[in-house]
């Protein structure tokens, strides 16, 4: 009886810590798919920390109504419609310029866990470190490999150094004993520093090619001048045209494409200045006239505004836009497959288009960023014959499991999404 009292309290402890332990293990796991949801859906426009496109989430719920993730919610999905009875977003749009693009697909269980990920990070960056604690550095493998790289070519003028050295011991020896040897061949007829330095050369060129294939066609920040001074912020943001508008082609076929000058001629052909909206700079900072930018259009589409009535859309020359968004020609991507099917937004891959001025890629589309959203990024599943993709009816035991509790939701890859055919060909 007297070990049972001690016995049975370890049991209690061991139990309660195995709770605690569950709980931190539960907190993490939300934190984790909260910052997955951060990053393919926010991290465009919002950072944790400092302003963006959009402002920082730093103590987003001591922020209008935000305290009550229900309202936070409400505004993700359906920012006009939220906006349109809340002075606080209102103003958002005031001082930012542009209002939030709506992600109707995000539940609640999404926002409470970018609100975890969210109130994660300031409570990281605020906790001091222990006494003693070695605090992690930026880039560390960047100065590991350059460290490396210095005691490396260190040894290898060591190395060369000793080899001459023993060379001229051995002529001295050799001289001493009164051994006639031929007069050593110069290091450049050297065969053996031959081969080194030939191994040395194809081993840094191999390196350098493989780094160079890997990261081909990989073009982040890519920002062109165009022909026509096109700004997506004034179009898109501030007088918020549909991309489908003029990318039309996104919701029906493989390429977006773009739009030919008489689709911009639908508008301008009534709006032939630039008075009313805020003025425009260049990237590097030089002011950009509007007016005379849209007299550039007129040009090409072969447009008198004096005489409207003559003007004949067939003789428009086409824009000789230069491509920014580009990917290797054994991938297969689908805009209508993401766009259409996916409910992907186009600022998921674009970035916060509507606040651009001169467009610029902002991710590097390489294969693992492709892998990660297809790992991360819900299927709009049939989940009855009311809602949903009914393609996807087919997939009778993910919609068993779904019923049954074992899975709360498919992602991309468990429907193909990672198989290497999908994308190659």
């Amino acid at each position: 009886m007297i070990l049972c009292k001690p016995i049975g309290q370890r049991l209690t402890v061991l139990f309660l810590s195995l709770f605690v332990i569950s709980i931190v293990n539960i907190s993490a796991q939300d934190a984790a798919a909260g910052k997955a949801i951060f990053t393919g859906k926010c991290a465009a426009c919002h950072n944790v920390f400092k302003k963006m496109t959009g402002p920082a989430l730093m103590g987003l719920e001591e922020r209008g109504k935000w305290a009550d993730h229900k309202e936070l919610l409400a505004w993700i999905n359906n920012p006009a419609a939220y906006m349109a009875k809340d002075p606080y977003t209102q103003g958002l749009k005031a001082e930012y310029g542009s209002m939030m693009t709506g992600f109707a697909d995000v539940t609640q269980k999404d926002v409470d866990d970018m609100v975890a990920y969210i109130n994660a990070e300031v409570a990281n960056k605020n906790a001091a470190p222990k006494p003693g604690a070695v605090t992690e550095t930026a880039d560390t493998g960047n100065q590991n490999a350059i460290i490396f790289g210095v005691i490396s070519l260190v040894l290898g003028i060591i190395a060369l150094i000793l080899m001459q050295v023993n060379s001229n011991l051995k002529k001295m020896s050799d001289d001493s004993e009164g051994i006639v040897r031929p007069e050593p061949v110069a290091f450049y007829r050297n065969k053996t520093y031959i081969a080194m330095a030939s191994i040395v050369f194809f081993v840094f060129g191999g390196y350098m090619v493989a780094k160079g294939a890997i990261g081909l066609g990989r073009q982040k920040d890519y920002q062109p001048e165009q022909p026509i001074y096109y700004s997506h912020k004034v179009h898109a943001g501030i007088n918020q045209i549909s991309c489908l508008y003029c990318h039309g082609n996104a919701w029906e076929s493989k390429h977006a494409a773009i739009p030919s000058v008489n689709v911009c001629m639908n508008c301008h052909k009534a709006i032939n200045t630039y008075e009313k909206g805020p003025k425009l700079y260049k990237e590097n900072g030089d002011e950009v006239n509007g007016t005379a930018e849209i007299a550039k259009l007129y040009q090409f589409a072969g447009f008198d505004p004096n005489n409207p009535s003559k003007w004949d859309p067939a003789k428009a020359k086409p824009i000789e836009w230069t491509k920014i968004h580009n990917l290797p020609d054994h991938v297969y991507f689908n805009h209508s497959q993401h766009i259409r099917a996916g409910n992907v937004q186009c600022q998921s891959c674009h970035g916060e288009i509507t606040a651009m001025d001169e467009v610029k890629q902002v991710a590097d589309l390489s294969m693992g960023w492709c892998i990660n959203c297809h790992r991360q990024t819900n299927v709009n599943f049939n989940y009855d014959s009311t809602k949903g993709n009914k393609f996807y009816s087919i997939y009778e035991k993910f919609h068993n499991d779904i019923k049954s509790g074992k899975m709360d939701s498919v992602k991309v890859k468990d429907i193909g999404g990672l198989e290497c055919q999908k994308c190659h060909y």
